[in-house]
């Protein structure tokens, strides 16, 4: 029968699972410190949505002295939110393998651990695609009268304008201008990188140590371009196949229909501003059997989360080529 523990070794894998349950929370929570820019909620009710009340803005008008007072209904709606992802990531060695491998024990010791990357990886691009679920092709999402999504201005690459007009369709929304925070594709970074403008204006303040260090070093930005503390991912969304996408111009246009773009993100990571909601219904966790029938030692990681847009007015997407 499966699950059956047969020795003393399988006695100790089964303990190394649990100890892996117990810590793969402290894991995750290292690994996903770039996805600070989720609102995680809690308290999670019964079923598997959220329901979160909203309040609309509120309105003034004149007060004429010693007249009734106008009253109008509050504008009130609700945001749904859903546990929409439940995930397995499992692994297996044969007895056999085991015994005649001499890194059978190393092998084992890696698979909870790239099953727990593997869920992360899931997580951070299922967050990354968010801001681009429902969206119609070559729709400017046009919010308080600035497009929130927009073409690369360089012919369909990323140029520092981009940035400036980014943090601009933000004030708009009245989004706040603090913990702004930009995820690009690495061949922005390339992009910018190579720009030979930047290296006349070392000598400004707002770029100084571009021109020394580039552009990037690791997973963040040296410099902070235009107010934006920019960071690179390989998770973002990179099939956006829009075929007319305008720039922030407004009247040119890029076709990403042939070669897909790529959707760069800028928001304001501020707790009133976050653009995101995520919730953990189940946290990762590991479960170990020996198959008796297969006579396979079997670890699988589960795990339920969702992930969504909530602030559309929050987030800027623009979308570049990402050939260098």
């Amino acid at each position: 029968m499966a699950g059956m523990i047969s020795s003393n070794t399988d006695m100790q894998r089964l303990i190394r699972a649990e100890v892996y349950s117990s810590e793969l929370k402290e894991i995750l929570r290292d690994e996903m410190m770039a996805q600070s820019v989720v609102r995680m909620l809690d308290g999670f009710p019964d079923g598997d949505t959220f329901t979160i009340p909203t309040i609309g803005e509120t309105t003034v008008a004149d007060y004429t002295e010693d007249a009734a007072v106008s009253y109008v209904p509050m504008d009130t709606a609700e945001f749904q939110f859903s546990i929409d992802k439940y995930l397995q990531s499992a692994s297996y060695i044969t007895k056999k393998a085991a015994q005649d491998s001499f890194y059978s024990a190393q092998l084992e010791a890696r698979f909870v651990p790239e099953q727990a990357r593997a869920i992360m990886e899931h997580f951070e691009s299922t967050t990354m695609a968010a801001p681009e679920v429902g969206v119609s092709a070559n729709s400017a999402e046009t919010l308080d009268g600035a497009a929130h999504r927009i073409s690369g201005g360089n012919a369909g690459k990323l140029e520092l304008a981009d940035f400036a007009y980014a943090r601009y369709a933000l004030k708009k929304s009245k989004v706040a201008d603090r913990g702004l925070v930009a995820i690009v594709d690495p061949s922005v970074e390339y992009q910018l990188n190579t720009l030979t403008n930047l290296t006349n204006v070392s000598n400004n303040p707002m770029f100084e140590g571009i021109v020394r260090d580039g552009i990037a070093t690791g997973m963040r930005f040296v410099a902070n371009v235009y107010g934006f503390d920019v960071y690179t991912s390989n998770y973002l969304k990179t099939t956006v196949a829009d075929s007319a996408l305008l720039e922030k111009d407004g009247t040119t246009a890029n076709d990403f229909s042939t070669n897909n773009g790529v959707a760069n993100l800028f928001f304001s990571a501020d707790a009133g501003s976050n653009p995101f909601v995520g919730a953990w219904r189940q946290m990762p966790e590991v479960d170990y059997e020996y198959n008796k029938d297969y006579q396979r030692h079997e670890y699988v990681t589960t795990s339920r989360y969702g992930v969504k847009k909530y602030r559309p007015e929050g987030i800027v997407t623009i979308v570049s080529d990402p050939d260098v």
